[in-house]
């Protein structure tokens, strides 16, 4: 195992990927009620089941693909905000059959794959300069503050000023609380699985005041059903019959079509970032910000938003919290193996993990996103044209609450200013192509207008 997974030679050991692994599941478990429940409200709240059962059996799959094949601590699962497209854009808004909505999701997974065999999505990585590679990396550590302060209920939305300090009487706030003191405390004292003992410890204190606060939502009270048998009604829906033909051939009309590259753009990039951010922080970039293993990791990935359209589950995507796990010490394809069995496991015994709350992991995503802003100092502040579109990145990426949308903004200005300053010739040609596919993404609404 030692040999196989380079475990000693990444400077880790067994006992630390299981941890990391442990504390990679509990970052991401939200996803196994949150995605079935997004999705079933478009689907039919009768579909919640079957949405599940497809969540945790792809997670483990791409989980261990990705642990097998690529040997890198990154976690995969159904993505959020995509989810949200296919429920409320195409299914509730454009009144697309749930079966031709993951039509979309399995053709613009099947298109990302083609794209990695050719080694253009891998290219194109290569080509985002060194700057933007660090600005994306702080950007990610930035994002995941915010998802962890807003989680744990620090910040609040505000109709006057977006957001607000949380209510200091709110028992959410009391949790996430308390898994950032302990996990603050214990990283002080350099005690390892200080992530996974925060998130444990917060888990109690939620169980404790879910008790208390029957009334209070977001936090367990209760003693949790054990089992759930799985429900497998969503596999295979590009190929079910809807109105009498296959799904998958209902996605060729120009607005779905658009979607599946509107999608594709933002899997591209949501992708990249998340390599970029978990990987400096696991040490498997270089100096410049390339990733090792790239391509096994990109091809994983592409599989994955295939087989998340394939199983019913919206696109399956590398994961942001990740990292968490990576701060505790994961750094080989055993710690996400780990992750995979776990997410087995929660097609039967999913109502258990139900105990963790979103408020439990705040603390463990505060931390993980101190320790992504080491790098905001290798950034060359100095050099306006390449300063300020990676600040735009940075920033961009957690007020737009989208990974893609940070790098987007940044591709398009960076690409602006080196031609304004006259310095267009340093521009690499993938970069003109990425920020022109950019702004058409981000005009899609005009274009949608003018296509009726």
């Amino acid at each position: 195992m030692d040999k196989f997974f380079k475990i000693s030679e990444r400077g880790s050991t067994v006992a630390t990927e299981v941890v990391a692994g442990v504390t990679t599941f509990l970052a991401m478990a939200y996803i196994i009620f949150v995605n079935p429940s997004i999705l079933a409200g478009a689907m039919g709240m009768e579909f919640f089941p079957a949405v599940l059962t497809a969540t945790c059996i792809g997670a483990a799959a791409m989980c261990l693909f990705m642990g097998l094949y690529a040997n890198r601590p990154i976690a995969l699962a159904s993505g959020m905000g995509i989810n949200a497209v296919v429920a409320f854009t195409l299914i509730i808004g454009m009144k697309a059959p749930w079966q031709v909505a993951m039509s979309v999701i399995f053709a613009e997974g099947v298109l990302i794959l083609l794209l990695v065999l050719f080694g253009l999505r891998e290219a194109v990585m290569n080509a985002i300069p060194v700057n933007l590679r660090r600005a994306i990396g702080v950007g990610i550590g930035l994002f995941i503050t915010f998802i962890g302060l807003k989680s744990g209920g620090f910040v609040v939305a505000d109709p006057a000023t977006l957001v607000k300090l949380g209510d200091f009487a709110s028992p959410i706030l009391w949790v996430g609380a308390a898994g950032l003191v302990v996990t603050i405390v214990l990283r002080a004292f350099k005690v390892k699985g200080d992530i996974l003992i925060g998130i444990v410890v917060a888990t109690i204190v939620a169980v404790v005041l879910g008790t208390i606060f029957t009334h209070t939502t977001g936090l367990p009270h209760g003693v949790p059903k054990l089992f759930a048998a799985p429900d497998f009604s969503t596999f295979a829906a590009p190929f079910q019959k809807v109105n009498g033909k296959i799904a998958l051939v209902q996605i060729f009309t120009p607005a779905l079509l658009i979607f599946v590259f509107a999608l594709m753009m933002s899997d591209f990039f949501d992708t990249m970032g998340t390599l970029v951010g978990v990987g400096s922080e696991a040490g498997f970039t270089d100096k410049d910000g390339n990733v090792e293993d790239a391509h096994k990791m990109l091809v994983v990935d592409s599989v994955a938003a295939a087989t998340g359209g394939f199983l019913g589950a919206s696109s399956i995507t590398s994961y942001i919290e990740s990292a968490s796990g990576v701060g505790d010490g994961g750094r080989t394809g055993l710690t996400v193996i780990v992750t995979g069995i776990l997410f087995a496991l929660c097609v039967f015994f999913s109502p258990l993990i139900g105990i963790v709350p979103e408020a439990a992991t705040a603390g463990a995503l505060i931390v993980v996103g101190f320790l992504m802003m080491m790098s905001i100092k290798d950034i060359e502040w100095e050099k306006f044209e390449e300063a300020f579109p990676a600040f735009l990145v940075l920033i961009t990426i957690p007020l737009t609450y989208s990974i893609t949308n940070g790098i987007g903004l940044g591709f398009i200005v960076y690409v602006l200013t080196k031609l304004l300053r006259g310095k267009a010739r340093e521009v690499k040609l993938l970069m003109w192509i990425a920020a022109a596919a950019f702004l058409v993404v981000f005009l899609q609404g005009p274009i949608l207008k003018l296509i009726g």
